[in-house]
């Protein structure tokens, strides 16, 4: 099982992608995308579920930022964009945009202030319904039921409270028919600012970067960073006549 993926050979790599996965998640899980992204040039590396040991991620994704191909993005799904959101919120050298997918909210809103961490279910292995409502796409599903991964794991406190202004580059990807982070809630967690944008994905589920329309969101993920290769207010290169 490889956790990295690099640009064909005798290609320059055009930068680095690191991975964040969300709970329970093995580096398997975004083969497909690594593959995809890899093909276009951009080295992707994969942090497995960073909330099993946050010290030991915050410092591999240290050490990928400052040693790996410009320009460095963070892609977090789940817990991983909370993570993705961490690491900005600390200044992490070397960080130079982020893509959050599936950001978790908690499942019922707070009186006060912010609450990640609203899952009380304890881990167990996912179910049916489980995969059901992080994909519909039927390859992923196959991936899913044989990683042996946790559903309902609770939300570290380290990630919470760091939602709010990025001065980053962002990109947020949500599906419009997540059960698990309902866009409604969510829609308001994302950062919001000039470099900022919240895309949303008809039908699409939890597992955004990996449902049946991931060729999109890989599609929009390369948009993103090759609009970031041409500077961090993000020109445009497609404009409609």
């Amino acid at each position: 099982m490889s956790d990295q993926w690099n640009e064909p050979e005798g290609i320059n790599p055009r930068g680095t992608v690191v991975v964040a996965a969300g709970r329970g998640e093995t580096p398997e899980v975004y083969a497909r995308f690594g593959r995809r992204l890899a093909a276009d040039a951009y080295r992707v590396r994969v942090l497995p579920d960073v909330t099993s040991d946050l010290a030991a991620s915050v410092a591999a994704a240290e050490k990928l930022l400052l040693s790996e191909e410009a320009p460095h993005v963070v892609v977090g799904s789940d817990t991983g964009a909370l993570f993705a959101l961490a690491l900005a919120a600390r200044g992490t050298p070397g960080l130079d945009g982020l893509v959050l997918a599936g950001l978790p909210v908690p499942r019922q809103a707070p009186a006060l202030g912010i609450d990640l961490g609203g899952h009380e279910a304890s881990p167990q292995a996912w179910s049916e319904a489980d995969i059901e409502a992080r994909t519909a796409c039927p390859n992923h599903q196959r991936v899913l039921s044989g990683a042996g991964a946790l559903s309902s794991a609770p939300i570290p406190t380290e990630l919470t409270g760091n939602v709010g202004p990025v001065a980053l580059p962002v990109l947020g990807l949500h599906g419009s028919a997540d059960l698990i982070s309902p866009l409604g809630r969510a829609r308001g967690h994302y950062p919001a600012g000039p470099v900022a944008a919240l895309t949303v994905i008809e039908g699409g589920r939890h597992d955004i970067l990996n449902d049946v329309t991931h060729r999109t969101v890989a599609a929009l993920v390369v948009q993103f960073l090759e609009r970031l290769r041409l500077g961090t207010d993000l020109p445009a290169i497609a404009v409609a006549a």
